[in-house]
Formats: C-alpha cells, sequence, structure tokens
C-alpha cells in the first residue's frame, strides 16, 4: 500500500522535482501545497491529516493538536532547519520522528546576511526604488573594511559568515554559549562576550537559535547597548527580535540601518511600522530561497522521511 506524504513547504512541484522523483520511486503518493507561503493553517491540516503518513514541513504549527488528528503520521521532515514550530516532546509522545535539513541551507543564509551587511551600509536597494522613481539621490555611505562586524552567536551560519568576510579588510568578533576556537582561529574571529559584541561591533549579525529563554535577545536595552551608528543583521528568526525597539533604535538615529529577513509574525502585514522605515531593508523570509537549498533540502527531506516510513532512523533525528 502506498504511503501519503502531505508537503507543505512551497514550490514543491516546480523546484523539487528531484524529490517528487524519488518519493514516487518508493511508492509515496504526494499531497502537495501549492500556496507561494510554505504553512497550512489547522483548519487546513484537519482537512488532511487523517490519513497522513509523513510530512515535508514548513512553517506550519506541528503540535499535540494536530497530532491528535493525526492518526497515521510517523515521520516529519522539516524543510529547512529551525524546528521552533514543531513540538518535538509532543511528537515523541504520539510516536513521530522529526528530522531536519541541518547545514542544507546554511551558505545560502550566509550570502544573504553578507549582501545586507552592503545593502545596508551603502543603501542599495533605497537607492535603487529612487532612481527608478526618478530621483537621482546620491547617498554617502560607510565601507565594510576596517569595520569590526560582531556575530551573535557561532554556529554554522555564522562560521560561514565569518569565512566569506576574510576578504573584505574588516574585524570579526563573536560570542557563543559553546564556542568553536578551533573555527574562530581558521576565520580570524576574536571569540569574547556578548556585551563586546554589542559594545564594540559597526555590524552586529544575529545567530543564536530561538528558545523562549532568546525571546526579544536583541530588545530595548540591547539596541542601546550597541554602538552609535552602528547597523544590525537578522538572518535568524524573528522572534529572537523586539521589532518596536529596533524601529525605535533606526528611527531615533541611534542605529544608522538595519536589515532583517524574518519578523515576529509572518507573513508580515503590509502595513507594518519595519516596513515604513527607509533605512531598514527588508526581505520576505528568503534566506533559504535558492535553486540550491531547494535541490539539496528537498531530496535530504524527503530520504528522512522515506527512511521512517521504511523503519530506518533519520539521519538528522532531532527526538529520539
Amino acid at each position: 500500500m502506498s504511503k501519503k506524504i502531505l508537503v507543505t513547504a512551497s514550490h514543491y512541484e516546480d523546484l523539487c522535482r528531484e524529490a517528487v522523483e524519488l518519493f514516487h520511486a518508493n511508492d509515496c503518493e504526494l499531497v502537495i501545497n501549492h500556496k507561494d507561503f510554505p504553512a497550512f493553517s489547522f483548519e487546513e491540516l484537519k482537512e488532511v491529516m487523517g490519513d497522513i503518513d509523513g510530512v515535508i514541513a514548513g512553517l506550519d504549527d506541528w503540535n499535540e493538536e494536530v497530532f491528535k488528528i493525526s492518526p497515521k503520521l510517523k515521520a516529519i521532515g522539516r524543510f529547512g532547519v529551525g524546528v521552533d514550530n514543531i513540538d518535538l516532546k509532543a511528537a515523541k509522545k504520539y510516536g513521530i520522528k522529526v528530522a531536519n535539513a541541518k547545514g542544507k541551507n546554511a551558505n545560502a543564509v550566509a550570502e544573504l546576511a553578507v549582501g545586507f551587511m552592503l545593502s545596508a551600509a551603502r543603501q542599495i536597494p533605497q537607492l535603487n526604488a529612487d532612481l527608478k522613481q526618478g530621483q537621482w539621490r546620491r547617498f554617502v555611505g560607510r565601507e565594510l573594511a576596517g569595520m569590526t562586524v560582531g556575530l551573535y552567536g557561532f554556529g554554522d551560519i555564522a562560521k560561514r559568515v565569518a569565512k566569506k568576510l576574510m576578504g573584505f579588510d574588516l574585524n570579526v568578533i563573536a560570542c557563543d554559549l559553546y564556542p568553536d576556537r578551533q573555527a574562530a582561529e581558521a576565520y580570524h574571529v576574536t571569540l569574547t562576550d556578548w556585551e563586546t559584541v554589542l559594545g564594540q561591533s559597526d555590524i552586529v549579525s544575529i545567530h543564536i537559535p530561538d528558545m523562549p529563554e532568546t525571546h526579544h535577545a536583541m530588545n530595548a536595552e540591547a539596541f542601546a547597548a550597541m554602538k552609535e551608528g552602528a547597523y544590525f543583521i537578522n538572518t535568524a528568526r524573528g522572534r529572537l527580535v523586539d521589532t518596536e525597539a529596533l524601529c525605535d533604535a533606526v528611527e531615533s538615529g541611534h542605529l544608522s540601518g538595519a536589515a532583517t529577513d524574518v519578523y515576529e509574525q509572518e507573513p508580515l502585514q503590509m502595513d507594518a511600522r519595519i516596513l515604513r522605515i527607509p533605512n531598514i531593508v527588508t526581505t520576505p523570509h528568503t534566506g533559504a530561497e535558492t535553486y540550491d537549498v531547494y535541490r539539496n533540502v528537498a531530496l535530504f527531506t524527503a530520504q528522512e522521511v522515506i527512511d521512517v516510513l521504511e523503519g530506518r532512523d533519520p539521519q538528522n533525528w532531532l527526538n529520539p
């Protein structure tokens, strides 16, 4: 009997053809999300979860309420890395193995972080928009050379950011609860504490996990501790940042600007204050939106779900 797989990640049929073929080759029937936003609401899940064996999960909430209506569910493969939208303990209680695609989107996110640094310091998106509206506005920006970039967190993505910054003639400092000293030495990163990262960096880029204890890690107090005229970059998770405090810090002039790909509530409301602040570059959670990521993550998570349904443990099993 074929297995039924729900895919809530977006653009799956268009960008993940090899994963689709892999599922079909393993006698799996796919129920695919055709919306642009990679998530199902609870009401949408309630309509299909009765006979779903495995899930390729986007940004939907996977909690006990959903698991109660999913009697056949055995595997969730997170289409990405962050699993803050999945209740791992509840999944284990219901016999559901959860896995992710750790490392498969790290390079894409790191590249976006570096792109944000350049965009914020030179106002590239704003100048592009102005020129297309007929305004010949020349902005005097900052060069990255000579700056100090502070990495708040020094995991996989932050390490890749540090490596990419090696050619920019700048200084990189970082803090982490479990610092990788070997990587720091390899990428010429000075390991320090959180207070130093905030107080001495011209650019602070946040790369810590989203957990209850890190909620609003960047709040009004943290932004006040940053250097006058510094920039803030967020390609991690929206809940790490008090959005109103960030807006206040930029609008007051304490920060020269910011760039963020993630928000406390997604999709972002189009009347959100953050969209009205010219010095904040905003993108719609697009850090992992590359053809390379879609292919690699799709194949990896498809195999993880198939492994579980065939009685094997997934490679990145998160709730053993």
